[in-house]
């Protein structure tokens, strides 16, 4: 585990600024991998999503930048923070993160089962920047071409794959968290990310195949404005409301019959308040077990 003491802030803006004199647009992350900036909305009623139109510093992913002016202006504004995030899908390199996870669930291989997909789908990872994580797993950095929009997704592509493309954003090297330090891999320091392969990437855009029916309930419902009611509820939360609020709407749009059609929805709001994309899914899928036991009790009930 790193240490993190007085200098570690100096260095995240270090490192950050480096960054950002590649193209590699910024923003200041604290110990927990969190943007370290609160939002100035907190408390607002969400009756719009700003995404930095208001001109204050404090909403994560859409304070990145490239300028060192204002980078600096952000780490300012954050003395505590640990390190940096690199926002994907911007210019000019519009970045495609791909997360490789060590967890004893997906068996300790998700190189494996990116592999796998290699073999199956014909294309191959070229050497490109590498982030070593401090649990063990692994960044693979890409590019992608202006006229695609790679989504943000987990476990979609394989088990133990997490995507980071628009609106999403990666953990930069040199950045320390409360768990350890992010590091380039070695050989990779002077590389430049590689263009992802045609195949990968139509991979990484098809669209999500229709839920299936929830059992119990029938063919799923369109959430319609039930739906979009419980995106703005999870929208408005801030900082120790992420989850329970995440989790709260979920069980409601389980119990309702369209948990798995507004699965990815919501899992886009919570990220945009900065929950981590893995927490919102283990979040939802908590609550996708939950109501599920439910039903299962009231249809055995005499």
């Amino acid at each position: 585990m790193a240490t993190i003491d007085r200098q570690t802030p100096t260095l995240a803006l270090a490192h950050a600024l480096a960054a950002a004199g590649r193209g590699l647009p910024v923003f200041p992350l604290s110990a927990t991998k969190l943007p370290a900036l609160r939002s100035p909305h907190r408390g607002e009623q969400p009756s719009t999503h700003c995404r930095g139109e208001c001109g204050l510093p404090g909403h994560g992913v859409h304070d990145a930048t490239t300028d060192p002016a204002a980078v600096r202006a952000l780490f300012a504004a954050a003395p505590r923070a640990t390190g940096y995030g690199i926002a994907c899908g911007r210019t000019p390199h519009r970045l495609i993160g791909i997360d490789l996870d060590v967890d004893p669930a997906y068996g300790s291989d998700a190189a494996g089962a990116l592999r796998q997909l290699a073999l199956q789908h014909l294309f191959t990872i070229p050497p490109t920047v590498t982030v070593l994580t401090p649990s063990g797993g692994r960044h693979l950095w890409l590019t992608g071409p202006a006229d695609a929009t790679v989504p943000n997704s987990a476990g979609r592509l394989a088990p133990g794959i997490d995507i980071r493309g628009s609106g999403g954003y990666l953990v930069g090297p040199g950045s320390v968290t409360a768990h350890g330090r992010y590091r380039l891999a070695p050989g990779t320091a002077h590389l430049t990310p590689a263009p992802c392969p045609r195949a990968l990437l139509r991979l990484l855009t098809q669209p999500r195949r229709p839920a299936p029916a929830i059992r119990g309930v029938g063919a799923s419902r369109t959430p319609d404005r039930r739906g979009e009611g419980l995106i703005q509820f999870v929208l408005a939360a801030h900082e120790g409301q992420r989850n329970t609020r995440l989790f709260w709407a979920a069980c409601r749009a389980y119990e309702h019959g369209f948990g798995d059609t507004l699965a990815d929805a919501l899992t886009a709001a919570a990220v945009r308040t900065g929950l981590p994309e893995h927490e919102a899914r283990a979040a939802i899928a908590s609550a996708a077990r939950l109501t599920s036991r439910r039903g299962e009790e009231t249809n055995g009930a005499a």
